[in-house]
């Protein structure tokens, strides 16, 4: 974990201000994972560690993965390096015109295919629960979730299926209506690629 928030601030993934992020809410930190995954080598150290504890579990039974699905934007890059390590496929979703997560660019899932989903970072858990719904209408299953960064309030809603974080790293976020920052008049960045 130690060596995730280090490579984290090496590659000035680790920001502080006044965000917007992608579930809607504000928080007074964002993490630019882009910035981190634009580094090969740091990537993999990144998921060395989640990589090995996800194998362990596979060993002793307690998980089995098929293919590797990330979300797009920020999951594709971190999908393919969990992908590459584990030696399995990995694909994306990405937003229709309507803005639904789909499978497109004629990937495919085949009913009984376990699925790990790869993010870059983890707040509400919106973005991966849209991930699982594209990925269970084809009939397959999630298996387990990992990302570089979980940092959901420590009264988040649990994930539904076991949980792989690189690091756990605390951020404060409220909803728009009651953000602090605003109250301050601190103007509001939106780092991120989803359209709100």
């Amino acid at each position: 974990m130690e060596k995730a928030i280090q490579l984290l601030r090496e590659s000035g993934a680790m920001l502080e201000g006044h965000f917007l992020l992608s579930s809607g809410r504000h928080s007074d930190k964002y993490f630019q994972c882009a910035k981190l995954l634009q580094y090969p080598d740091k990537t993999q150290s990144v998921f060395e560690f989640v990589v090995s504890k996800i194998k362990e579990d596979i060993n002793s039974g307690k998980l089995k993965i098929d293919i590797i699905v990330g979300p797009a934007m920020g999951g594709i890059i971190a999908a393919w390096e969990v992908a590459r390590q584990l030696c399995l496929p990995s694909i994306f979703t990405e937003r229709d015109e309507n803005g639904i997560m789909t499978l497109r660019r004629g990937f495919e899932l085949l009913p009984g295919q376990n699925v790990l989903i790869v993010e870059d970072v983890v707040t509400t858990g919106k973005s991966s629960m849209e991930c699982a719904a594209a990925i269970e209408s084809t009939g397959a299953k999630v298996a387990a979730l990992t990302c570089v960064v979980d940092r959901r309030a420590d009264n988040a809603q649990d994930i539904p299926w076991p949980f792989y974080p690189a690091v756990k790293l605390s951020a404060n976020n409220w909803d728009a209506a009651d953000c602090e920052l605003c109250k301050r008049g601190i103007p509001v960045v939106k780092p991120g690629s989803r359209k709100i």
